[in-house]
């Protein structure tokens, strides 16, 4: 049954035609990942009314191709000018824009796109494999539990602060605030508007992102009238050489990070509206805690570039699991994708997979081709992006600046997003100038909304917080955030001081106890591994300190 469905995909996803289609779209969601403010939504949608007289398995399929190639786009912009093109992209300007000023764009491209295909042959190999099994996931967060996932995910502030902690959680808290100007989306009440009609429409996401990760940047790279005449080839020794093989070499040599990376990204892609701004900063932060040379990120680290890339191309098949399993969207694309269905008379549902499973497996099959595809495109696109680095940069500034301007007015069709482009750029020069970190700023932005949203929605249902405690999941993200929390004294005094031998088997000791919660089959086996293992390291640990102390 299983070969007769991927045969009669492989039918309608294989023709000459459809492929065309795919290749197009999969271009134009590079073109528009690249550019900063040009979101892969706004390709989708876009793209949505060229498909209305395709039959349904080539609509998707021109789709797929627009997102696959949307959330590997983003990663050029971000490597080579420190400017993410769109929010799946944040976390890889971490490490990849140092890599690059270093004298390495070449390398460090090279891993964007193969840490980007990887994480979504992955994704796309558990979307064949488990889809409906993994969909009932999502079914059971409540708000609760959002809330304490969006919390787990704004803890990675403390990671992100560097060495200065307290400068790192004061920018942390600046982006929750900026995050609260406006209009309630709850409750439509006007907050810290102070009668003003700007400030009561509240600040857009992207204009504040673009303001403060590229105008303070370009503001940075110009304000020395000889550094302005350069090109970046000229400041330093840079090799603009793609080094595919040994990008890809890296990538498999890191085959841990990227594993977890990719899980991370499809368990994201699963929730509805988490995706790809939550699981590249959350890959980010765990890909830092689990590796034994911490310091090195955000200093131009393979692995800092490695683990946001295969995570938020993994979160698209997580993404598509959610909508073809359950007919959720876990997102804005996985909507339009759904409306596309459904005006095609299809309608996911828990069903979907066994009633049309041509369809489905055609989806399927597009979702991996468009994987290979975007990587021969990318591969290409590259030896023309890279050339950036040749350009000085005055005219560099000049143009990126442009296209930041146009990207952020087309969002919405209105001059007060340029305002806040240009206000949150002079923000940012500031923040940089001062040796705060940027991107707490950023991630408090991004999640204060989210968190904010399903805060006032739990509350709305119950006032008993004690409900953050009991729900399983709830209770789950609520002890690693704590121990997330901690993790930055631990990383600092492990090995050191007695404490650090039990922070390991503390941890895992208090996530079994959400996990045996949870009930079923799985979890409590997977609850009394944790337990044992738990157990073995407290055991270690306590026979380590008697050795010490004697």
């Amino acid at each position: 049954m299983l070969i007769e469905n991927l045969l009669g995909a492989l039918g309608e996803i294989g023709n000459i035609q459809t492929l065309a289609f795919m290749i197009v779209g999969a271009t134009a969601g590079l073109i528009s990942g690249a550019i900063p403010g040009f979101t892969i939504a706004m390709a989708v949608v876009l793209t949505l009314p060229f498909t209305f007289g395709m039959p349904p398995a080539q609509g998707i399929a021109t789709m797929i191709g627009v997102f696959v190639g949307g959330l590997s786009g983003g990663l050029m912009s971000g490597i080579l000018t420190g400017i993410p093109g769109t929010p799946s992209s944040v976390a890889t300007t971490f490490d990849g824009f140092p890599m690059a000023r270093n004298g390495d764009p070449g390398f460090a491209l090279g891993l964007g796109v193969w840490a980007s295909f990887f994480g979504g042959i992955v994704s796309a190999v558990l979307l064949i494999a488990v889809a409906p099994q993994l969909a009932r996931v999502g079914l059971e967060f409540q708000p609760w539990d959002y809330f304490s996932l969006v919390f787990f995910a704004l803890t990675i502030t403390a990671s992100l602060a560097g060495q200065n902690l307290i400068k790192g959680l004061i920018a942390g808290a600046l982006g929750l605030l900026i995050a609260t100007f406006g209009e309630d989306d709850i409750n439509g009440v006007s907050r810290f508007d102070f009668g003003v009609e700007y400030l009561q429409e509240g600040f857009a996401f992207l204009p504040v992102l673009i303001g403060l990760f590229a105008f303070s940047r370009l503001m940075t790279d110009v304000r020395d009238p000889k550094t302005a005449t350069m090109a970046l080839t000229e400041m330093q020794d840079v090799s603009i050489r793609i080094e595919h093989r040994r990008a890809a070499l890296t990538v498999l040599k890191s085959w841990g990070n990227l594993i977890r990376s990719s899980l991370i990204g499809v368990f994201t892609g699963i929730l509805p509206a988490a995706g790809s701004s939550i699981s590249n900063v959350l890959a980010y932060d765990q890909a830092k805690k689990a590796s034994k040379t911490p310091e090195k990120f955000g200093s131009g680290f393979a692995d800092g570039i490695i683990a946001p890339e295969s995570a938020n191309n993994a979160t698209a098949g997580g993404s598509l699991i959610t909508m073809m399993a359950l007919g959720i969207p876990g997102d804005i694309i996985t909507a339009v994708m759904l409306g596309a269905l459904l005006i095609h008379d299809v309608i996911p549902s828990p069903s979907f997979i066994t009633e049309a499973p041509v369809l489905a497996y055609s989806i399927f099959l597009a979702f991996f081709i468009a994987n290979f595809l975007v990587l021969g495109l990318q591969s290409g696109a590259l030896k023309l992006f890279v050339l950036v680095t040749r350009v000085r940069m005055y005219v560099l500034a000049a143009v990126i600046l442009a296209y930041c301007g146009i990207g952020v007015f087309a969002l919405h069709n209105i001059v007060s997003d340029i305002w806040t482009l240009f206000i949150f750029g002079i923000v940012g020069y500031i923040l940089r100038n001062l040796g705060f970190p940027l991107a707490p700023v950023i991630l408090g932005v991004v999640l204060g909304p989210i968190a904010e949203k399903w805060l006032s929605r739990s509350l709305a249902i119950s006032t008993d917080v004690s409900l953050f405690f009991t729900q399983p999941w709830s209770l789950f993200f609520v002890i690693a955030s704590v121990f997330s929390l901690l993790f930055t004294l631990y990383q600092r005094d492990r090995g050191k001081k007695p404490w650090t031998r039990f922070y390991p088997p503390a941890l895992m000791l208090s996530l079994s106890v959400p996990l045996f919660m949870m009930g079923g089959v799985v979890r409590p086996i997977v609850a009394a591994g944790l337990i044992a293992f738990g157990l073995y390291l407290l055991y270690r640990a306590q026979k380590t300190q008697t050795v010490t102390e004697g």
